[in-house]
């Protein structure tokens, strides 16, 4: 284990990302595992991107590190995450302090019994009947040709019986997702506040937008789901209906053809696979296509390539102006950093960048629990609803919650 990012630092044991995992607590900064190492950040040296990042964010995260490093600071690092929003202000840092290992080993990571919690109080955004006229409402503006496809979502606000213990949910997420990638991180205080508490955005992303290691580029878009099933046989009969779904293979193809198309002028060469794939976590099945490339100028960093990437139709739909102006006009809340990107870039310009879904802001004993599903023609609302109810599982089932009441 090491405080350098330096390549051969990512050489670092398994033991190692466990390690950091327990040295988590609720004064780190930041926290990110994938399935080649584990960063955890302590401190603040300087905020990067406070304001609203729009255009010019990767440069100016560029200019940052490399004053730094000039400045004596070996390989420094940028942290933390984009909203979806790009109004809106993103959340990077330069940590005072940086530890790398290596992956986490599921097996190593001790837990113990789940928490006897429930909800004190709870409720949708939208409700389940704003949310099914929402969704009808897409399907109406999909039949006019004006989208292809577009992402909606619901937000569960919720106060637990107790204040939630970041540290013990953050080993929960990451001993079931440990292919994937788990994060934390801390946020400003909410402006106009009172008495603003701390807020954490954690979770558990499956999906990777884009990471850069050298010359090397890799994108791992996912798109078109189904739940899991505890029963075996159920479970594989989900998983190739979903392969085999004409509607499920149509909206992934709309999100690889976008991730190509914002990748081919950074690369020198793209391999796309012919067909998808199936991917899974303890919660979910999706349909999956990973993408290598080789970067055709060094200087172009994994934050420049993730924000010409952002957002992609698997958060936003397709054309990604008309989706943005559905979601505005149907969605009743603002999705703050859930449907961004979460991770980090050092001053080579190496990182990786995981899309910021199955996560949650948390304060004390308040949350905020976000998922969504994409809608596309043969879409059925009811069929996206219990979707978002599924994915919603990863977060609550860690915290020790039921599942949603199935009539929400």
């Amino acid at each position: 284990m090491t405080s350098i990012s330096t390549p051969e630092a990512f050489a670092a044991t398994v033991r190692g990302g466990t390690e950091l995992l327990q040295a988590y607590n609720q004064e780190s900064s930041f926290f990110f595992s994938c399935p080649s190492r584990t960063i955890l950040a302590q401190g603040v040296r300087e905020v990067v991107g406070g304001a609203a990042h729009g255009e010019g964010i990767a440069e100016r995260v560029a200019a940052v590190l490399a004053s730094l490093e000039k400045s004596g600071h070996e390989r420094p690092m940028a942290v933390g995450a984009v909203p979806f929003d790009t109004r809106s202000p993103a959340h990077l840092l330069v940590p005072r302090t940086t530890r790398i290992a290596g992956p986490l080993d599921a097996a190593s990571i001790s837990l113990p019994a789940p928490p006897r919690v429930s909800a004190e109080w709870m409720r949708l955004s939208p409700d389940r009947e704003g949310f099914l006229g929402g969704v009808e409402r897409a399907l109406a503006l999909i039949r006019t040709d004006a989208l292809s496809k577009v992402v909606l979502s619901r937000m569960l606000e919720l106060r637990s019986s107790v204040p939630v213990d970041l540290a013990l949910l953050l080993e929960r997420l990451s001993k079931r997702n440990t292919a994937g990638y788990t994060f934390a991180l801390k946020l400003p205080e909410a402006r106009g506040a009172l008495a603003p508490e701390p807020r954490t955005l954690i979770g558990a992303s499956p999906e990777l937008l884009v990471s850069r290691s050298g010359n090397t580029v890799f994108a791992n878009p996912l798109a078109g789901s189904a739940p899991r099933s505890p029963d075996p046989e159920e479970d594989e009969r989900r998983a190739s209906a979903l392969l085999a779904s004409e509607k499920d293979r149509r909206e992934h193809a709309v999100v690889v053809d976008a991730v190509v198309e914002a990748l081919r002028p950074f690369c020198k060469r793209l391999v796309v696979p012919p067909r998808a794939s199936l991917l899974h976590t303890p919660a979910m099945w999706h349909l999956s296509t990973p993408i290598t490339g080789e970067i055709a100028d060094l200087s172009t960093s994994s934050l420049a390539l993730a924000m010409a990437l952002h957002p992609t139709p698997a958060v936003c739909g397709y054309p990604t102006a008309s989706a943005r102006a559905a979601i505005e006009a149907i969605e009743p809340f603002d999705r703050g950093f859930f449907t961004g990107l979460v991770g980090y870039c050092d001053a080579a310009g190496d990182g990786e960048w995981a899309v910021t879904i199955r996560c949650a802001e948390i304060s004390g004993d308040a949350l905020r629990v976000y998922a969504g599903a994409g809608v596309v023609a043969g879409s059925s609302p009811e069929r996206e609803r219990a979707e978002i109810s599924a994915k919603m599982r990863t977060v609550l089932s860690a915290l020790g919650l039921d599942p949603l009441p199935e009539g929400l």
